[in-house]
């Protein structure tokens, strides 16, 4: 009994020892080198992003103008595409969620007729849609050029993931370009299915 007795002691009095070292590693702050940390370069990103977004628009506006006019009510119906967009609605949705989250670049409110991301109402035709397109890139174009310039103001959106405290002008960009090659690549799908090889696939 007294073995047992003084083993418990001892296990005791070592756990105890360690303790202070285990408490010490747990609330040791982490040290952080800081010399190679390096600022981004808003000039350089500015340009880098412009070039991306010209690459961007004449993909997206040569697929949109490929498109025959009256096939912009086109939807797909053979395979699981119920309650899918129209190719016009799929371009007028795209060019909305462009005018919303450049306005949020800017600093500005959402554009009311970008809707629920929907686009205006009165905006029907191929002509109307392309229009509408080109005016969205206009935008973002505008947002990229207020890259590096900190007396703009930046806003959350409602349709970006990106919360209040995280949200930067650089990362609603990028969430742009994300969101045009999501929808490019249906653009070519609702193409090809009606017989139109995409411009940027042509030789």
């Amino acid at each position: 009994m007294k073995k047992i007795k003084w083993l418990t002691v001892i296990v005791l009095l070592a756990a105890e020892s360690l303790l202070p070292q285990a408490t010490t590693q747990l609330v040791e702050p982490k040290i952080v080198d800081t010399k190679n940390d390096v600022s981004l370069d808003a000039q350089r990103e500015r340009h880098a992003l412009q070039s991306l977004l010209r690459v961007v628009e004449k993909e997206i506006i040569s697929a949109v103008e490929a498109m025959p006019a009256d096939k912009f009510g086109f939807v797909p119906t053979d395979g699981e595409f119920k309650g899918a967009r129209t190719f016009g609605q799929m371009v007028k949705h795209f060019s909305a969620t462009n005018h919303i989250l450049a306005a949020a670049a800017l600093g500005e409110e959402p554009p009311l007729d970008a809707g629920d991301e929907v686009g205006p109402e009165n905006v029907r035709t191929k002509a109307e849609i392309l229009t509408y397109l080109k005016g969205s890139f206009v935008h973002l174009g505008k947002a990229v050029e207020a890259i590096g310039q900190t007396n703009i103001s930046v806003n959350a959106s409602p349709i970006s993931p990106l919360k209040r405290g995280e949200v930067t002008r650089l990362a609603l960009i990028t969430e742009t370009l994300l969101h045009s090659y999501d929808h490019y690549g249906q653009m070519v799908e609702y193409l090809r299915m009606n017989g139109v090889v995409p411009p940027a696939s042509r030789p």
